[in-house]
């Protein structure tokens, strides 16, 4: 099985260090040291980075953790122009082997054009980048709100055990938006319970299954486009 290591990194972020069969992979390194200062410490040495997008926060550690371990680099096929360096390029419907595990490419447009997630098939474990958060979802800086409501919805169609890994540590705000819309749901309210008791423990609140989030995610219970896109209007003037 997929084994994963949760790295914070800048303010909120978090780098995931994956191990399986003699593989290291490193997904979203937007900040270098901590990642090499791990390595290190454990005597590991990179065979790939996978990024799910090409904002800085999830990339700008690419370059020095591969000069230092001269390792490859995995992103989306559609954003090669602004995540320099790759050397294998992924698409909607490709699958890439990692040690005995295999991801399957998902393109799910919204947050950026060229976002992809990777779902490992045989863990149930997904990377979703800034497309979905826990009890949130990404901003539409490059995709408008149908777009993104249809990116949901492939996500959502994912077994429920499926474990999400997500890019950053937003998910008491995002909770806290989700009670202000969906004030009764008891199923909510012992998710934020469980998530202040982690943060005030300085623990992540990751991962969370597909389970949990379809009953407490605002957005991913929205039941059409137009649905979503008042959600997350309303998401951002909170």
């Amino acid at each position: 099985m997929l084994n994963v290591t949760i790295i914070p990194i800048l303010s909120d972020n978090y780098c995931y260090l994956l191990e399986n069969a003699g593989k290291i992979g490193i997904v979203d390194p937007g900040e270098a040291a901590p990642v090499i200062d791990y390595l290190e410490m454990h005597s590991l040495t990179p065979d790939v980075i996978l990024n799910t997008h090409h904002h800085a926060d999830h990339i700008a550690g690419n370059r020095d953790i591969m000069d230092r371990y001269d390792c490859t680099l995995v992103g989306p096929a559609s954003e090669t122009a602004r995540i320099p360096g790759m050397t294998h390029k992924l698409q909607e419907g490709d699958h890439y082997e990692f040690g005995d595990e295999t991801f399957r490419v998902m393109e799910t447009p919204g947050h950026t054009k060229g976002h992809i997630c990777l779902y490992g098939e045989k863990s149930q474990i997904l990377f979703c980048g800034d497309t979905l958060f826990s009890l949130g979802c990404g901003r539409l800086f490059e995709g408008d709100a149908a777009t993104m409501w249809n990116s949901l919805q492939k996500l959502s169609a994912l077994p429920d055990d499926t474990l999400i890994y997500c890019g950053h540590e937003y998910t008491l705000a995002n909770g806290e938006f989700c009670l202000s819309e969906d004030p009764d749901n008891a199923d909510l309210q012992n998710r934020m319970e469980e998530v202040k008791s982690l943060r005030n423990e300085g623990k992540p609140t990751l991962p969370v299954s597909l389970e949990m989030e379809k009953k407490t995610n605002i957005f991913l219970r929205a039941e059409s486009a137009e649905d979503f896109k008042k959600l997350r209007e309303l998401k951002d003037s909170f």
